[in-house]
């Protein structure tokens, strides 16, 4: 199904930006939450630059627990995507790892997860909700999800860096 969406979408991208877009041989997306910044790689080369991504409501600090309103860090896979999303598309992070379960359990509490690189709101019909306002997740603008989800296959690693 994503293959279905992938195909007019790149035809897109390509019309419109020319030959600077990667092909889906992106293997690598490195987040970093401080310069709001996503990256793909392939064959250890960045192909493409994501800049003013959003974050969740508290972007300081790693996610520990449900609600917190953190986004993760550490080294994840982009294991799923859902094109029936409330956020436009969405392709899903695993969180937790065991080690985020693990540190969760010590205290009691539930890790959360549920966290995702989308779009924006389906409500919203143009633009960007302003700010980091995510309950965890990596928003970005409606196209960018759109190029990421042709671009990246399941079971791609990701890092999320402070």
């Amino acid at each position: 199904m994503r293959l279905a969406l992938a195909a007019p979408v790149l035809l897109v991208l390509v019309g419109a930006a020319g030959a600077d877009i990667p092909g889906p041989e992106v293997d690598f997306v490195h987040v970093h939450k401080a310069a709001r910044t996503l990256e793909l790689y392939a064959g250890g080369r960045l192909v493409r630059r994501i800049e003013q991504i959003q974050l969740g409501d508290a972007p300081v600090g790693p996610k520990r627990f449900e609600g917190d309103e953190r986004t993760p860090e550490g080294r994840y896979t982009i294991d799923y995507g859902n094109e029936n999303s409330a956020y436009h598309l969405s392709l899903h992070i695993s969180y937790p790892d065991a080690r985020d379960q693990a540190i969760a359990a010590r205290h009691g509490r539930s890790p959360g997860g549920a966290i995702f690189i989308h779009g924006q709101p389906n409500s919203l019909r143009n633009g960007r909700i302003p700010g980091d306002w995510t309950d965890g997740c990596i928003a970005l603008s409606n196209q960018e999800i759109e190029e990421l989800w042709s671009l990246v296959p399941d079971g791609t690693p990701i890092e999320i860096a402070p």
